[in-house]
Parts: C-alpha cells; sequence; structure tokens
C-alpha cells in the first residue's frame, strides 16, 4: 500500500481511548461487550446478544499479544516526543498479560480507560497515532476488534513517521500480517469486516474512516491470502 498519511479522565477526550467511535452506552452496561443495542433501562444482560466483534475470552487473550507487538513496533515514535511519558509502554505490557493469562478480564475492561494519552497532549501526529494504537491494543481485553485498530494505527504512525516513504504503511501491514500464528489469524478472520457491523469498533466511525479505514481493510484482505499464512 502507498499513499497513507494521516485517541485521562474522561474516555472521549483521550488519545489512546479505544471506544470512542462506538460507545453509546447511557451507563456503564455491557459497556460494548454485548450487542450495542439502544439500553431500555430494563433489558438484563444475559438477553442481549454478543457482539461478533468481541470474540471469545480464549481469542482475545491470544490476539491481544499479536497487537501488543503491533504497538511496540511503532512505540519509539511516542516516546522520541514525550520520552519520559511512559503510559503507552504501561498500556502495552497490560495487553501482554492479559494475553499470557496474568490479568482477569472483568477487572481489565473495568480499568481499560486508564493510563490513556491525552489527545491534546501530544502534537506529532505519528506519536498520536502511536498512542492510539497502544490503547486499542489494551482494549483488546474488551473486544478482539480491538486488535485490528492496534495494527491499524501502527501502520498508520510508520506512514506518518516516514512520509518521504511512501511504502512504509504497506512494509508495516506486511510485517503484521507475517508476524501472527495460525490461531491469531483464525480468530482475527471471524471479525466482521470493516465498517459493516456497528456492534463494536470495527463499525461506521473512527476506525473505518480515512486512511486507517483503509489500512484495517488491507489487513483484513491479508488475513485471507496463504502466501502470507
Amino acid at each position: 500500500m502507498s499513499g497513507h498519511a494521516g485517541q485521562g479522565s474522561k474516555p472521549a477526550d483521550t488519545a489512546s481511548c479505544p471506544h470512542k467511535q462506538h460507545d453509546r452506552r447511557p451507563s456503564r452496561v455491557g459497556d460494548g461487550t454485548v450487542h450495542q443495542a439502544p439500553w431500555t433501562g430494563g433489558t438484563s444482560l444475559n438477553t442481549l446478544v454478543r457482539s461478533p466483534q468481541t470474540l471469545s475470552e480464549a481469542d482475545r487473550r491470544l490476539v491481544a499479544g499479536w497487537a501488543a507487538d503491533c504497538a511496540e513496533r511503532v512505540l519509539g515514535l511516542f516516546e522520541a516526543e514525550v520520552p519520559h511519558d511512559e503510559r503507552p509502554r504501561v498500556l502495552i505490557a497490560r495487553a501482554r498479560a492479559f494475553a499470557a493469562g496474568e490479568l482477569n478480564t472483568a477487572e481489565e475492561i473495568r480499568r481499560r480507560f486508564a493510563g490513556g494519552v491525552g489527545a491534546k497532549e501530544v502534537k506529532a501526529p505519528a506519536a498520536v497515532a502511536a498512542a492510539r494504537s497502544a490503547g486499542q491494543a489494551v482494549g483488546v481485553c474488551h473486544m478482539g476488534a480491538h486488535a485490528l485498530g492496534a495494527a491499524g494505527y501502527a501502520a498508520l504512525a510508520a506512514g506518518l513517521a516516514a512520509p518521504d516513504r511512501p511504502e512504509a504503511v504497506g512494509d508495516e501491514i506486511r510485517w503484521q500480517l507475517a508476524h501472527m500464528s495460525a490461531e491469531v489469524r483464525a480468530a482475527l478472520k471471524a471479525l466482521p469486516p470493516i465498517g459493516e457491523d456497528r456492534s463494536g469498533p470495527l463499525g461506521p466511525g473512527l476506525l473505518a474512516s480515512g486512511p486507517l479505514g483503509m489500512i484495517i481493510r488491507e489487513l483484513q484482505t491479508g488475513l485471507a491470502r496463504p502466501d502470507l499464512a
């Protein structure tokens, strides 16, 4: 791919918040783990339908490690801009710990907004994208679809950091596709196409828009390529 360029206390204001574009809750009920139907105030959580973007807990732990790998690849872009800010590094470490089974799923879902980088705290676009990649990686505990968000933002960051290299985004996507296990690939292939399902981060919104949406579409296309398996 060539030509690609350029989410604290309140989730909607954070650069590394993984849920800004689809979190429609009037309360914390469900938090997107289940289908994002309008909340009526009386429906039991058990009656709502699980989103196809969630994946099983086992698959979320699988793809969290890969998402952390993708985010870590561009972590240096953030740390070069803000050398003493370890928040994205901590988010990536939490994603790895979740992948290793060291963290409780429910607790991680409750604290997934903690440690994000404020959208106005960093100026360089590549650094912002790198922070968002880390935020998406830690969000995998909640919905497996955030793994594609982590990879997408990482590739976007790579492209923003090298405007004189139009092949930078494509190179990063190829690395991401080549550095996943067969199990991770199978889990990611189960996710709905970007922009089609409204029950999670892959629905119409931030991840599906502009260069980022193009990157995730290319990633999903690449998942079906046997030569990269």
